[in-house]
């Protein structure tokens, strides 16, 4: 599974994508309409926590595919190709520019973030429009084949999503059924994709929450994370050597974490992921897995013998362990659980798999 992130020109996701995945340098000429790869860690402050409580000999975060998708400017969306690649991804970014600098044109010839996310929004649309017509087309084929009742199960579902289109919704809101989602799990529709909004704004207007306000109410709606974040700053703090030199400058500027980690873990949720942990001496490692996934399957993400040989799942809460400080006292306040194979895992739980094989 990988997150897309998507942007016009001159926005500030090439400097953010490098930010997620620790590419210093992206080679890749300024015209490319090739998509770049990489992974992102997901920086989660209960890992940190979690290393320092069992300071193991070897720590191991969780990470997502990123992939820094062709600019969305003129040439692309015209050659189409952009969209096959936004299709290819399983959850958006889109980078929106907020800052102001002469220096750096507007692609627009001016600064103004809810014009932009209406363009973006009003193409990805009208793709899944236009795929909609050519499907229609396909279908009278489908019935000189026989398929009669299917041609007819699957133009029902494409009106409605027709009409929601039309109304400028984008299809991430209708709630379908698992028949429904089955019959189109093949095809390209983009905004059936979650989507993170990530407003690159200056450093002067991160105190600033009047712009992230507006358009979180505008796009209330549209079930839309929406975020701010100055890839310049996260790009200072990310260039400091030490751990310290960078805690030290947070601190200064009154920051309490990297931007760039909320980011990460925004990406893991737009994915439908979430995240728990296995401890020790040894190790502390961070795994995902799909949210409403039972024990056996995250057993399966640790090792394919433990979900076959699966017994139970010990689990612990990390609010009690970070609060209790020690496995032993969590046993001993009655918060050490015993759980089979029809436990729903929760994010954040800290677990110890018993199998054989």
């Amino acid at each position: 599974m990988k997150v897309g992130i998507i942007g016009l020109p001159q926005t500030g996701k090439k400097r953010l994508f490098q930010l997620l995945t620790g590419m210093k340098s992206i080679h890749q000429p300024a015209d490319s309409l090739k998509t770049v790869t990489g992974v992102a860690e997901i920086h989660d402050p209960r890992f940190d926590v979690l290393s320092g409580m069992y300071n193991p000999r070897k720590t191991v975060r969780a990470r997502v595919n990123i992939d820094l998708l062709p600019r969305l400017e003129a040439a692309a969306i015209r050659e189409g190709d952009v969209f096959r690649d936004i299709a290819d991804v399983d959850a958006l970014c889109h980078v929106v520019r907020a800052f102001s600098n002469d220096a750096v044109y507007h692609v627009s010839g001016s600064v103004n973030p809810e014009r932009d996310i209406d363009a973006v929004n009003a193409e990805l649309i009208l793709h899944d429009l236009l795929f909609i017509e050519k499907r229609f087309e396909r279908l009278e084929k489908v019935r000189k084949k026989g398929s009669e009742e299917q041609a007819r199960r699957e133009e029902a579902v494409l009106t409605d999503f027709r009409e929601h289109l039309e109304r400028d919704r984008p299809l991430r809101l209708l709630d379908l059924d698992e028949e429904v989602r089955k019959l189109i799990s093949g095809y390209p529709f983009i905004t059936l994709k979650k989507m993170i909004i990530a407003l690159n704004v200056s450093e002067s207007d991160l105190s600033r929450s009047d712009v992230v306000d507006f358009l979180a109410g505008r796009y209330r709606d549209d079930a839309v994370d929406i975020m701010r974040i100055s890839a310049e700053l996260e790009s200072e703090i990310a260039s400091l050597e030490s751990a310290d030199e960078r805690m030290e400058f947070m601190r200064e500027a009154g920051i309490p974490e990297p931007a760039i980690n909320l980011l990460s873990r925004l990406c893991m949720r737009s994915l439908g992921l979430i995240s728990f942990f296995t401890v020790g001496d040894d190790e502390v490692r961070q795994w995902l897995v799909r949210e409403g996934a039972l024990a056996p399957e995250a057993a399966g993400a640790v090792h394919t013998d433990m979900q076959r040989g699966f017994i139970r799942a010990e689990v612990m809460k990390y609010i009690d362990l970070s609060e209790l400080k020690s496995e032993e006292a969590v046993k001993k306040a009655g918060r050490f659980h015993v759980m089979g194979r029809d436990y729903v895992v929760e994010d954040g739980d800290i677990i110890s798999f018993r199998f054989n094989v």
